[in-house]
């Protein structure tokens, strides 16, 4: 029903027009230009930007909204799927129709649009992990998750494409500000501290621990407080509260029912000639060599899935300790997004050590 519904919103004309936009080729942003162009947010660079993005975002858009018709196993015709389906339609749609962009005004009501757009797009990934779930639950429960290299290698670009979008977005968005934050450059912090950020970040992790368990391990943070580099706050969280909650889940469910002190969680900035790398360790038991394979799979999770407590849709951004599968994978696309990665190394009956890198000459 869904499905037919769907294909009623959309005239034939409209939908030649995004498979039009999805064959043009897109163009790549470093962080570099991104600082450099936006360190000066004058009216002319702002204008400039958003006749940018009106070009660009509507192929990013439409590449997504193509491959979301097309995936296999019948991944397209599930409701959640189908629903980020039309919010990418949505906004292909909203981003055509808007007019060539002149001056100032046209650039104020654009940059009000794009603001919009990323609102709709906020839960897209819990959608997604959805979709997928729903996925999971018509299959063939001896299939081997990540043997789907199909599914895979589509979930990696659908959201490494959006974190670009995001990104752009975001950055132009920001670079309105009228009082940024110091050394702030839309959403790019030229003097960023990651023991800073991995302070913050693992005391949001903890206080989902503690809300979720009751109790908590401590996190001992190692690194120079005053070394930075430029980079993404948001997106080195993102990672570290990512990391730092398996940890913690880990450690937490190993240690609940012992006389034993939980062991704390270790984390280590170390600063490079080239990389700049955040380690992650802890003693929760680690994964068995046959799970590490899984662990950056999106149909994968040792945890419990909170997606089966909900049948509503619109409840599947509720933040939990685990369980939506994709949590690890999605967090090495961000590390990647700059040119960094993230690695995991487990030892089965002690625990695991993370560590996502960045490559400072690549900025």
């Amino acid at each position: 029903m869904a499905a037919k519904k769907a294909c009623h919103s959309f005239s034939k004309t409209f939908i030649e027009e995004v498979q039009k936009w999805g064959c043009m080729k897109q163009t790549g942003v470093s962080l570099r230009y991104m600082m450099e162009f936006g360190s000066k947010p004058t009216d002319r660079n702002l204008l400039i930007s958003a006749q940018f993005l009106h070009k660009e975002l509507p192929i990013r858009i439409a590449r997504r909204a193509i491959e979301l018709e097309t995936l296999p196993y019948g991944l397209s015709h599930k409701p959640a799927v189908l629903k980020v389906r039309d919010w990418y339609l949505d906004s292909f749609r909203d981003l055509r129709s808007f007019p060539e962009i002149k001056d100032v005004n046209d650039e104020r009501e654009f940059t009000q649009m794009i603001k919009a757009i990323k609102v709709r797009h906020n839960n897209v990934v819990p959608m997604m992990a959805l979709g997928v779930q729903q996925l999971k639950k018509g299959m063939d429960p001896k299939i081997v998750y990540e043997d789907l290299d199909e599914i895979h290698q589509f979930l990696d670009r659908f959201y490494m494409s959006r974190i670009g979008i995001r990104m752009l977005i975001g950055q132009h968005v920001e670079l309105h500000n009228p009082n940024p934050p110091p050394h702030c450059v839309g959403y790019i912090h030229t003097k960023m501290s990651p023991v800073e950020v991995a302070q913050n970040a693992s005391e949001d992790a903890r206080s989902i621990c503690l809300r979720e368990y009751g109790s908590a391990p401590e996190i001992n943070i190692y690194g120079d407080p005053n070394f930075t580099f430029p980079y993404v706050p948001t997106h080195l969280h993102l990672m570290v509260f990512e990391l730092v909650k398996n940890s913690l889940r880990a450690v937490q469910e190993r240690f609940m029912d012992s006389d034993k002190v939980a062991p704390p969680i270790r984390i280590i900035v170390a600063e490079g000639i080239e990389d700049v790398t955040i380690k992650v360790s802890d003693e929760g038991g680690g994964i068995p060599r046959s799970g590490l394979p899984k662990i950056f799979t999106y149909l994968y999770s040792t945890a419990r899935n909170p997606l089966d407590e909900y049948s509503d849709l619109g409840t599947a951004d509720a933040v939990t300790m685990a369980g939506y599968g994709y949590g690890l994978p999605i967090s090495r696309l961000y590390a990647r997004y700059f040119g960094g990665d993230l690695q995991m190394i487990s030892m089965e009956g002690y625990g695991e050590c993370s560590s996502p890198h960045f490559d400072c000459l690549n900025t």
